[in-house]
């Protein structure tokens, strides 16, 4: 996701930790919610692609139907265009795009997705007004985020408490919303949608190969992404406070028992 306006500030940019994680991400383990609504024949709009992971996996249920994916970084829709070539994907095209001002004719699309988008940025009203915009009538706007302080582990690491707390002093320093999971029914009915169907689904890491996956992304990215550079540009955290949570991540990585839970709030708001 980076699909903003110029005074959005994404949290967590692109270091190679962050694309990494959200290449794994799949139809099936980040977007079941809209695969009932991918049929063939169908047009997407993937707003906020990123490496476009999401996006080829879509492009490959509705063909012959076209599909569309922006992302406001042209480094990472370079990325996402190979992975299309490298799939054989020819129904898919990649572009960069800014959210608020989606370039497309109203009434464009059947479905338009976002994926952990609406968390980053300041106006997350204004962006669904826009997705709503270039939706079919009788189409979708389909969005899901994270809801930060939903999220709970075991076992208890202080240093992930800590993790927390700055993650959500960054982001909110940021003008963004961490906890946007819960908000998203709120949020489509202040775009003026009024059918909106909420659901929830879980990312859990509570296997040894996801605990240790999880704990390597949040180690790096703690000590070498954008979130360290604001916690450090901020002064809400010295390299030193960094360099404990990390091994936090890594201590809680390490465990044999441990759990991680993502809560995930979804809404499939029609036009």
């Amino acid at each position: 996701m980076s699909a903003q306006q110029p005074d959005d500030v994404y949290t967590h940019g692109h270091h190679e930790s962050v694309v990494r994680a959200h290449a794994s991400r799949t139809a099936e383990n980040s977007a079941a919610f809209v695969i009932p609504h991918l049929t063939p024949g169908v047009s997407v709009l993937d707003v906020g692609c990123g490496p476009g992971s999401i996006t080829c996996d879509f492009a490959e249920m509705v063909a012959p139907g076209r599909v569309a994916g922006l992302d406001r970084s042209p480094d990472i829709i370079g990325q996402a265009a190979a992975l299309a070539a490298e799939r054989g994907v020819d129904n898919v095209d990649f572009a960069t795009g800014n959210v608020y001002d989606l370039g497309f004719p109203d009434e464009s699309f059947d479905v338009v997705h976002a994926h952990q988008v609406l968390q980053h940025l300041t106006d997350p009203v204004a962006a669904l007004r826009e997705m709503r915009r270039v939706a079919k009538a009788g189409g979708i706007v389909a969005v899901r985020d994270a809801d930060f302080h939903g999220m709970s582990w075991y076992p208890a690491i202080p240093e992930l408490d800590d993790w927390m707390d700055l993650y959500q002093r960054i982001a909110r320093r940021n003008g963004a919303e961490p906890d946007a999971g819960r908000r998203l029914v709120s949020w489509a009915q202040a775009a003026g949608f009024t059918d909106v169907a909420p659901s929830s689904s879980n990312w859990l890491y509570a296997t040894g190969q996801q605990r240790r996956w999880q704990a390597r992304v949040w180690g790096e990215r703690v000590l070498h992404s954008s979130f360290a550079d604001q916690a450090l540009e901020y002064g809400f955290a010295s390299e030193a406070d960094l360099a404990r949570i990390s091994a936090g991540w890594h201590r809680w990585g390490s465990t044999e028992d441990g759990w991680f839970l993502i809560p995930n709030g979804e809404v499939i708001a029609r036009a």
